[in-house]
């Protein structure tokens, strides 16, 4: 037995963790999610195509991750009123890859207000940003479960950057120095605290 036909004696194949992509393209962000088995990076993918205003949501979705969507439309439609025609000479369409694993949750509202807000601006932002936060129809950010693992998916995967909910930087002393010695960690109260930072809230809005 050696180390290379190892996994043939045991049945098992490598863990294949995701990695941040290399490429940065306008209305897809990075996002943070929990799992059973541990914290996720996953992306949060906006399009506009010709239409007349539908919305459509894909990606095995659950219902409050459908809400928060509907929510970040409503949002983005109020933070930038001169441009919000696009939503209405356009069908939009969010996705999130990998169709096959349901995902559900309120903490991927903070990534669908910034993924549209991307979109709707044309200005792409570094997949190295990830975030994680519920948000309010009034723009605060809420707080979220299960920091310490998504902190550590973030880590692993290449983030540099992570903005999450104010309220949860009490859990920041359950996250590893390891971890956190990698990460910028921004705690916000408002969404317009992240699109500021990230150069999304244009004077012509």
């Amino acid at each position: 037995m050696t180390g290379e036909n190892l996994p043939d004696f045991l049945d098992m194949n490598p863990m294949i963790h995701n990695r941040v992509r290399d490429s940065a393209n306008p209305g897809v962000i990075t996002g943070l999610a929990w799992t059973p088995v541990g914290g996720t990076i996953l992306y949060i993918e906006t399009m506009f195509t010709k239409g007349s205003g539908k919305v459509q949501v894909t990606g095995q979705l659950g219902d409050v991750m459908k809400e928060s969507a509907q929510i970040a439309v409503s949002l983005v439609k109020n933070l930038y009123p001169k441009q919000s025609r696009l939503f209405e000479e356009n069908d939009l369409h969010i996705h999130v890859p990998d169709g096959a694993t349901p995902k559900d949750g309120p903490s991927a509202g903070i990534t669908l207000v910034t993924a549209l807000s991307s979109l709707l601006t044309g200005r792409s932002v570094s997949p190295h940003y990830a975030m994680t936060g519920e948000v309010s129809l009034q723009g605060n950010v809420n707080p979220i479960g299960g920091l310490p693992e998504k902190l550590m998916a973030a880590q692993r995967a290449g983030v540099e950057t992570v903005f999450i909910p104010r309220d949860n930087e009490q859990d920041l002393r359950d996250v590893a120095d390891e971890v956190k010695d990698q990460l910028q960690i921004i705690p916000v109260e408002k969404i317009s605290d992240v699109l500021r930072q990230l150069d999304l809230l244009v004077e012509s809005a």
